[in-house]
């Protein structure tokens, strides 16, 4: 999507000289078809995005979009990059059409991170043309069909025909509403240029899109997107990755991990897809290691709330990319799952998240340590995974937590057997003032391979990380839910 940059410069430089902005009459205060009997959450703001202004076009406008999209990746990598696999000829297009798809033997990062953030720009190619979630799915696979067949010389990718719809639906539903939260088409001048500056850095496809449709410069007189709390939490310090399990040895490297919670669950209202989620990255940087060390998350599909509001269940979905010195999984799942808060006394509260989920599609790698060429070294499966997340906070000055991830993937593709992945990340941080704290994090990975015909292999690996916490809590909500 690198030709969308230019656009978005060349649009924001004449917007801050000329520093006039467009005003729309048909959302002015007067006009007749403004009156606003949409419902709101809690805390005021709209629960759907205002239907008039964000009015669906025709298919054929995103579907051309996604086209020209892929022209242009095309020719960047095959005239900037100078690749060898983009397609150069009809020839290529009937040999993938006539043998069709088959497994890839592409790189871990490349199928699980490149793929899914590809489908994220198609999705949002439609979902910032009027389209809901469910609506903009069918964009996400077209996109990914043409890409497949008539973009390389290679033969289309099962793994990919998957992956980079259902993992670019989510991870494009997450930067749609975390670009909805930023703009504010109400705004003018200074103000009105850094949000979309932050909204196009966010959310590339839709910046695009509000460019060419004038959005980008009208003014309204009300709010016209879909906005909820937003709760971000910043660690920044330090982890020793262990040689094997003995405590505080190994390498010492730099991390930083965000992690977005989005949504009220404890608020009595109907669920849209993603109007809950939590979204968690990690990097890190050193010696064997990869920058991006984890992505994970998950969002709900449809649910509500049971016992009051106190407990939130339904059907979720969920992303998982984990990239470490001792293994490499990368799944994409759906479940059912609850969370949940319990007052254990005035100044005691226990959050408990449970999920647990089918895994069409995963990748396992065969082999210790992570893969560090940009061919494939693992093995293609489907499973279950179960997440748990218990913590308590105490008074707001302590806080306790347990997060355990457990994956079970059965290989369709690469060495038959089984494999068990248990992540386990006991952790605490203690306030020093305000919303900044200390904290520490004991991480014990597990990786039980049982592969047919080979001997079992068991690997364990543990880390210590000292970290300092920044809680930026959404100022219009209220209820610190972590």
């Amino acid at each position: 999507m690198n030709y969308i940059k230019p656009a978005i410069l060349v649009a924001l430089t004449w917007y801050s000289v000329s520093s006039v902005a467009q005003t729309d009459s048909t959302f002015l205060p007067n006009a007749k078809n403004v009156l606003d009997t949409r419902s709101k959450n809690n805390f005021g703001d709209l629960i759907n995005d205002d239907s008039l202004y964000n009015k669906r076009r025709s298919v054929i406008e995103p579907a051309g979009r996604i086209v020209v999209a892929n022209v242009v990746n095309w020719a960047i990598a095959k005239y900037v990059y100078k690749f060898d696999w983009p397609s150069n000829s009809v020839s290529n297009w009937k040999n993938n059409i006539q043998k069709g798809p088959e497994w890839d033997d592409d790189g871990f990062g490349i199928n699980f991170i490149g793929h899914p953030h590809t489908g994220s720009n198609y999705f949002n190619i439609a979902r910032s043309n009027g389209y809901d979630f469910w609506q903009s799915i069918p964009f996400n696979i077209y996109g990914s069909v043409v890409w497949e067949y008539l973009g390389e010389k290679t033969r289309p990718s099962f793994n990919d025909l998957i992956n980079t719809p259902v993992s670019g639906a989510f991870i494009g539903e997450i930067l749609y509403r975390l670009s909805s939260n930023v703009l504010d088409d109400r705004t003018r001048g200074f103000e009105r240029v850094w949000r979309e500056i932050l909204a196009g850095a966010i959310n590339p496809s839709r910046a695009f899109n509000r460019f060419t449709q004038g959005k980008m410069f009208r003014v309204t007189n009300k709010e016209m997107y879909q906005k909820d709390r937003v709760n971000l939490t910043f660690n920044a310090g330090v982890h020793k990755i262990n040689n094997a399990t003995s405590f505080f040895t190994g390498a010492t490297n730099p991390l930083l991990n965000i992690q977005i919670d989005y949504g009220s669950p404890f608020e009595l209202r109907k669920r849209k897809p993603f109007d809950v989620f939590r979204f968690k990255t990690e990097m890190s940087y050193g010696a064997n290691r990869k920058l991006l060390e984890n992505m994970h998350g998950y969002g709900i599909l449809a649910g509500k709330n049971i016992r009051g509001k106190d407990v939130l269940g339904g059907i979720f979905q969920h992303f998982d990319y984990w990239n470490n010195s001792v293994f490499e999984v990368g799944s994409i799942g759906f479940g059912l799952g609850i969370i949940s808060r319990k007052q254990l006394s005035p100044k005691k509260n226990l959050f408990t998240n449970l999920h647990v989920a089918a895994i069409p599609l995963a990748g396992n790698n065969t082999r210790f340590g992570p893969d560090s060429s940009s061919f494939r070294t693992y093995n293609y499966g489907g499973g279950m995974l179960m997440k748990l997340e218990e913590t308590i906070n105490f008074t707001n000055s302590l806080t306790v937590g347990f997060n355990g991830f457990f994956y079970w993937i059965k290989t369709y593709v690469g060495l038959p057997g089984n494999s068990l992945v248990t992540i386990l990340r006991p952790n605490f941080a203690v306030r020093l003032f305000k919303n900044i704290s200390i904290g520490f994090e004991q991480h014990i990975y597990m990786n039980d391979r049982y592969l047919n015909g080979q001997p079992q292999l068991h690997l364990k690996r543990t880390e210590q990380k000292i970290f300092l916490q920044l809680f930026h809590e959404d100022p219009k909500r209220f209820g610190k839910y972590k």
